[in-house]
């Protein structure tokens, strides 16, 4: 028996038909981020925003990027929510999130119904700076938990800060590929042979971190493309 599930389609439409508990939920859905105007947010490319214009790959670009802020709000708590609803009591939420949307994040991860507990900066040695400003070297997980988190046992001490450039290279498969060190963290949240779901896979970065760690892992990814680079990191765990 597999300790590992992907679904292939949107998560709006996958989540509604799971009924297994989860233990933790860990994510790190389009941010949606970026654009002064509204013209210029539905034009720019999610690779438009997130590759630098001298970047050495042709790594394949993913839709639901575009929304404003309010839409992105909107839409982020209907999936938290659903993510809710399936989580065993006690059971957390991580998602990530950059300082622009910060506030729209906190504000759908409390309407989906999880109890915010705090916010893990991720600082990335490499990162863009900012002519006469200050260094963009940080995103956010948020962290949140469905009433008083699991008391493991035994009791788990996890860092408050987290570090790791994005991979570079051949390890790079995605655009907005997280660190594999970073997310094994992330995903120790969740008890030793517990099952970590994540609603926006990707290239599968979280499923690997946490069957590295000894969980179980539930995937949808609404992208064929990631989806079967996803299944292929799985399986080779």
């Amino acid at each position: 028996m597999t300790n590992w599930t992907l679904h292939h389609g949107d998560s709006l439409t996958i989540l509604p038909t799971l009924t297994t508990p989860v233990d933790a939920v860990i994510c790190d859905p389009p941010y949606n981020s970026g654009g002064r105007t509204n013209s210029e947010r539905k034009a720019q490319s999610a690779r438009g925003k997130y590759v630098s214009g001298d970047a050495q790959h042709s790594l394949a670009d993913f839709d639901g990027d575009n929304r404003d802020q309010r839409g992105y709000t909107y839409w982020l708590g209907l999936v938290l929510a659903e993510s809710y609803r399936i989580t065993r009591p006690g059971g957390s939420l991580l998602t990530f999130t950059d300082w622009a949307q910060l506030p729209a994040t906190t504000d759908a991860l409390q309407a989906a119904g999880w109890t915010w507990r705090g916010i893990i900066p991720w600082r990335k040695p490499i990162s863009r700076p900012v002519k006469n400003g200050f260094r963009r070297e940080c995103e956010y997980a948020l962290w949140g938990s469905r009433g008083d988190p699991l008391r493991h046992a035994p009791t788990i001490y996890l860092p408050g800060m987290l570090e790791g450039s994005q991979p570079r290279g051949s390890n790079r498969v995605h655009i907005t590929q997280k660190p594999l060190d970073v997310m094994q963290q992330l995903v120790r949240i969740a008890p030793a042979g517990g099952t970590v779901l994540d609603p926006f896979t990707g290239s599968g970065t979280t499923g690997v971190a946490a069957l590295t760690e000894g969980r179980k892992f539930v995937g949808i990814e609404a992208s064929a493309h990631y989806a079967d680079i996803a299944r292929e990191r799985l399986a080779a765990v």
